[in-house]
């Protein structure tokens, strides 16, 4: 699983748009994409979703909820935390720690399978710091496909993760813009830009840039005034990741 698949992406997508939901209601959800267990986990407002099949299993972090004041901080506490060789976002880390000795356990139990883990947002970074964390303790048949993730560490602990990584990013999302490179946060993961018509292409920094004022000039057409806020949705997510399936096939 170490080359992209748009058909995983696209089960990555609607996993992650599921994962903001309650265990109750995603449930049924995840049983109906071919999932046979399914196992919720909360711990002091941080949530992910654990599933599996015969054939694979899945880790779903949920993104940020602007309702969930443990959300805010956690996204708003950019202190440095030492880290492998370098340094990761405390607030992101310490979300992920929360869950970590019972995915941890889960993983264990699958390490024989592929294991897909995966999140939007502040999911994303969860995700990112977790699937990394699973490789680092022997758990190697591990795939990350994360969507709007902000920037989870630095440069020493970016080069040093070895983990497959599919990092998706809708046109102005501006939640991928932060923290900025300034404080040394910078990505990790093989960079799947979605432009302003929706097609994943590879482009350079001047093409993304001037792709974004496109993006930037039809919304405002719309009278969409936040197209970087607009283009976070996870919604947007998941039908331009179908969409490209569909064209790939």
């Amino acid at each position: 699983m170490d080359n992209l698949s748009l058909e995983n992406a696209v089960l990555a997508a609607n996993a992650s748009q599921i994962a903001y939901e309650d265990g109750k209601t995603a449930k049924p959800k995840y049983i109906e994409m071919g999932f046979t267990t399914h196992k919720f986990l909360e711990n002091d407002g941080a949530q992910a979703h654990m599933c599996s099949n015969k054939d694979f299993a899945l880790i779903a972090c949920r993104g940020t909820e602007p309702k969930e004041f443990n959300d805010l901080l956690a996204d708003l506490n950019t202190i440095p935390k030492r880290h492998g060789p370098g340094f990761v976002h405390s607030g992101f880390r310490n979300e992920a720690r929360k869950l970590w000795d019972n995915i941890l356990s889960f993983a264990k139990r699958r390490e024989n399978m592929p294991i897909i883990v995966t999140g939007h947002s502040l999911g994303a970074a969860m995700a990112t710091y977790i699937a990394q964390e699973l490789r680092w303790h022997g758990i190697k048949n591990v795939t990350l496909y994360t969507f709007g993730s902000p920037r989870l560490g630095s440069n020493d602990f970016v080069d040093a993760m070895d983990v497959p990584h599919w990092r998706f990013v809708n046109n102005n999302d501006s939640v991928c813009r932060v923290p900025p490179t300034i404080l040394g946060f910078t990505h990790h993961g093989e960079l799947q830009y979605i432009n302003h018509y929706g097609n994943i292409r590879k482009m350079s920094p001047w093409q993304r840039w001037k792709d974004r004022i496109r993006g930037f000039w039809a919304a405002l057409k719309k009278l969409q005034f936040f197209d970087n806020f607009y283009d976070h949705g996870m919604q947007h997510y998941v039908k331009k990741t179908e969409n490209a399936a569909k064209k790939d096939k």
